[in-house]
């Protein structure tokens, strides 16, 4: 109970930032503008917050929220094509309740899972800057204090994969000499912090082409499995 009640105080935080003056103004000029389809809804155009179970072995961890996504349903990865792809694999892995996440309040639960955003607000052109990313690092450091029973990150991306070892770095572990390598399936775990697995975005850029197929994703969260010790 202390986790879920400072994870909640957590997120009200989280919500309420305005840190990143570039973020909050396009995040707050696409909630105004809208996309067309998507006219008769009302954006959120807040900070995202994580979401899923407090007793998580496996923490999801992507870029940012999508404009016309995370930032109009105000649940990281729902609403947007990149989610269709991730929690229709998390339902097949056993760690989401449903394969569709469309709104906020449509059912879904994940289940030995939180899934999360690097950077919380939804980037021009989906590029945070180094400073933007630096700036909301201490939001999932402070997450993580709640999260004890994680195991592994699963990065979606060379974004996430560098937001984690920074991550590392920041919760006072030592910096790994050589620096490992983001690829697909790429695994770093040298024993000192969680286990990192990479794993390519599932974008439309890389689903549309073939770089990354449902076997492909469904592989690496069976190393996920693995590698958090779920059976």
């Amino acid at each position: 109970m202390n986790a879920v009640s400072g994870l909640a105080r957590l997120e009200a935080e989280i919500v309420a930032c305005r840190r990143c003056p570039r973020l909050v103004a396009w995040r707050e000029q696409v909630a105004r503008e809208k996309r067309a389809s998507f006219a008769d809804e009302e954006y959120w155009g807040r900070p995202v917050p994580g979401f899923g179970d407090p007793a998580a072995r496996v923490l999801v961890l992507g870029l940012a929220p999508a404009a016309h996504g995370g930032n109009r349903t105000g649940r990281v990865f729902t609403g947007d094509r990149s989610g269709d792809w991730l929690f229709a694999a998390m339902h097949r892995a056993g760690l989401a309740t449903q394969p569709t996440s469309v709104h906020r309040d449509d059912g879904l639960e994940l289940r030995g899972a939180w899934v999360a955003a690097a950077v919380r607000c939804a980037p021009p052109a989906n590029k945070p800057t180094p400073e933007e990313r630096d700036t909301c690092l201490p939001w999932t450091v402070a997450e993580l204090d709640h999260l004890a029973d994680l195991r592994v990150v699963v990065c979606l991306g060379a974004f996430a994969w560098d937001a984690a070892l920074r991550l590392r770095a920041a919760l006072g572990h030592p910096r790994p000499r050589p620096r490992p390598s983001f690829g697909h399936e790429a695994v770093f775990d040298d024993g000192a912090w969680l286990a990192l697995l990479g794993c390519f975005h599932p974008s439309q850029q890389n689903t549309f082409t073939g770089r990354l197929t449902e076997p492909m994703l469904d592989s690496v969260f069976r190393r996920a499995r693995e590698l958090a010790g779920v059976g």
